[in-house]
């Protein structure tokens, strides 16, 4: 049996995919064969073989705008997009803590630009029938952490919805839709968190990990998932090798979501 995944020359974009899971989005996919257009704020100054990096705020029209054209100028078309562009910079404390400006941001960070690129590259996919959109979730919009995750377990929440009714509408024209929910993963935005927990707490980093991990009703793994181990989840669904999935979520955490 050969576990190639035939992304040879496929045309993907991938947003957020400079650090954590996105690069390793990034990696996997172009070590698959696939060209690769990444995008952040900040890019490298130099990339590796088959990638090409776009600098723009995703979190606005005008980035997105920006994406959208340069993906579609440098790879002459599109196949896969994977939106793991996502996090939370909200205050803890709460749901008093946060104000409207704090709920916007989330949704403008975690919803709208998988909304508005979405609605700029998806009728190329329609148009030769054929394409793949990976929305990259959170367990959180199940298993939200009051004191400082709500707005963003929200918004994942509202991108989950949003990504099922994508799915049901373009299925049958060639082009699937699926989700990817991770638990916690080893990021460099999840040490931040447990930082900052930690540091709220009067505690060491450990401790900010097991106030995390109580929080999530812990791990029955044991361990948080590392971000390549998403890649390689992302790639497989991205691939032909799974061409008869599509409309449905797959959890990526340890156990952490009880399941009957």
């Amino acid at each position: 049996m050969s576990f190639d995944l035939e992304l040879t020359g496929r045309r993907v974009l991938v947003t957020g995919g400079t650090k954590g899971i996105g690069g390793a989005v990034v990696t996997a996919l172009r070590q698959a064969g696939a060209r690769v257009v990444a995008t952040a704020r900040t890019v490298p100054t130099e990339a590796p073989g088959g990638v090409h990096y776009i600098a723009a705020d995703a979190t606005t029209p005008a980035g997105c705008e920006t994406i959208a054209r340069g993906a579609l100028e440098l790879l002459g078309g599109i196949d896969v997009i994977v939106h793991v562009l996502g996090g939370s910079s909200a205050p803890g404390g709460g749901f008093a803590a946060l104000d409207d400006q704090e709920w916007q941001k989330e949704l403008d960070l975690n919803l709208m630009p998988a909304v508005r690129l979405d609605r700029a590259l998806v009728p190329t996919m329609l148009a030769q029938r054929a394409g793949v959109i990976v929305h990259v979730t959170s367990i959180q919009h199940e298993l939200p952490l009051p004191e400082s995750t709500t707005a963003y377990a929200a918004a994942k929440a509202a991108l989950s919805t949003y990504s099922k009714a994508l799915a049901k509408e373009v299925a049958s024209r060639g082009v699937r839709v699926v989700r990817v929910s991770p638990g916690w993963v080893e990021t460099e935005a999840s040490v931040r968190l447990a930082e900052r927990l930690a540091a709220e707490a009067g505690t060491d980093y450990e401790g900010g990990q097991k106030i995390i991990m109580d929080s999530l009703g812990g791990i029955p793994l044991g361990r948080p998932a590392q971000p390549r181990e998403v890649a390689d989840l992302i790639a497989f669904l991205v691939s032909p090798r799974a061409a008869a999935i599509t409309g449905t979520e797959y959890v990526i955490d340890g156990g952490t979501v009880p399941t009957a």
